[in-house]
């Protein structure tokens, strides 16, 4: 009798299709309803304001009451349009949410449940925005408008001007080549040592490439903007953090140690600048503890030690929770087979404690990003200034406080992306995370 080999079991599928396929039409109506409610609101919308202009341009000589760029904004958020868009909005929103109140337990399945419930919330979102644009429309429109959404002013202050790009276009093809050599080079030792091909060097030149692209572009951008305000921001969340990250590192090993000696300064360190404010810190020793020595730094650097003596610090403590979350077991295991105590901790916890922490990192990296907008009290030059920096010298010549969203708008487009990676991080380090008992 030949034995035949058994059949390979494949995993179900649980993709789009199976998905669909579960569907009653009732689940799909409701389910397609709530995106298509969103999409009207959306949508329509925004072909209201862009009928009516999202910003216009005034005579010379008037003022800012008798004219504004604003105003075509103003007009379309009043407009008759806009509000018809609003309740037929929340007219349809609230008959689909209450026809999914009532069918959702009446589903055969739980695919036809998720996706009666899905089209329910779509559909609260849409009622949910609309009733906030109907409410937004009883207010002072036109003053609101004056004040915060002048959005020609955020396009005038970006920085970038055609003509300087096409006369630096050489020097940003500059940069791109030299981001693309260093990035290729070092990979390319990597994929050497690993023999991984040609196709991740490729990759990562090709990403080192638009990478200098973009800095190019800021390196050329006119002071004060958006753009050289993100360049400073960035510039001090990076130096900070290498700084911050590798100090951490020291201190967590440090306040491991069954010294006491050896213990105490790093925890009197840490408490201090974990129990001290950021700003106070920046101010102390920008305007007291550096001015005092005749320390030779200027305010730049200051703010970047700053930056990083505070998050070096924090992420001591992280460093310190993810080398204490290993089971004692594997560095005891470790002296067995004769390695020293830095040698276990350099070969065995210390790769597994930073796969652990890199996410808890990347949030306080985050978080300094956001920080750097305290160093505007050491009183930079234009060119240093950080993005909420540039924001408060644009209102302060303008008295428009369109700036401050183009501030916040820079400070989204740079953590936006991070917070994203975050998350992806914290996907992929999630699997061979689990203890050895587990």
């Amino acid at each position: 009798m030949v034995a035949t080999a058994p059949e390979t079991m494949s995993p179900p599928d649980r993709g789009i299709r199976w998905f669909l396929a579960k569907q009653t039409s009732w689940s799909r109506a409701v389910l397609g309803s709530g995106i298509a409610v969103l999409t009207l609101y959306i949508v329509g919308a925004i072909a209201v304001l862009t009928s009516h202009g999202w910003t216009g341009t005034c005579p010379e000589g008037v003022t800012r009451l008798e004219c504004s760029p604003s105003d075509p904004l103003a007009a379309g958020l009043k407009s008759d349009g806009l509000g018809l868009v609003g309740m037929v909005t929340v007219v349809l929103g609230s008959v689909i949410v209450a026809a999914a109140i009532a069918s959702w337990k009446r589903m055969p399945n739980r695919s036809a449940r998720e996706a009666v419930i899905s089209g329910g919330v779509l559909a609260a979102q849409a009622v949910t925005l609309s009733g906030a644009l109907l409410w937004f429309r009883g207010t002072d429109i036109d003053r609101f408008a004056r004040n915060f959404l002048n959005i020609s002013l955020i396009g005038q202050k970006t920085g970038l001007v055609w003509d300087t790009v096409v006369d630096s276009i050489g020097s940003i093809a500059g940069v791109m080549l030299t981001w693309a050599a260093v990035v290729a080079g070092l990979v390319g030792v990597y994929a050497w040592l690993r023999k991984t091909g040609p196709r991740l060097v490729i990759y990562s030149a090709l990403i080192a490439a638009g990478g200098g692209l973009v800095w190019g572009l800021i390196s050329v951008a006119s002071v004060p903007s958006f753009i050289r305000g993100a360049q400073n921001t960035l510039v001090l969340s990076g130096a900070g953090a290498a700084l911050g990250f590798s100090l951490g590192l020291v201190l967590a090993l440090f306040t491991m140690s069954k010294r006491r000696v050896v213990r105490a300064p790093a925890r009197i360190y840490i408490n201090f600048f974990r129990g001290t404010p950021l700003i106070w810190q920046i101010m102390f020793a920008g305007v007291g503890f550096v001015p005092a020595l005749r320390l030779d730094l200027d305010m730049y650097t200051i703010a970047i030690l700053v930056l990083g003596l505070n998050l070096g610090a924090y992420s001591s403590e992280v460093y310190r929770a993810g080398i204490q979350s290993l089971e004692r077991g594997q560095i005891e295991a470790s002296r067995t087979l004769g390695l020293s105590y830095f040698q276990s901790m350099r070969y065995v916890i210390m790769p597994q404690a930073i796969r652990r922490v890199i996410p808890p990192l990347l949030n306080e990296f985050v978080i300094l990003i956001k920080d750097t907008s305290l160093v505007s009290v050491l009183g930079l030059t234009i060119a240093q200034k950080e993005l909420l920096g540039i924001g408060r010298d644009i209102y302060s010549s303008s008295f428009d406080a369109t700036a401050w969203l183009g501030a916040a708008a820079g400070y989204l487009i740079i953590t936006l992306p991070m917070i994203g990676i975050v998350t992806i991080v914290e996907k992929r380090m999630r699997s061979g995370l689990t203890s050895v008992i587990g």
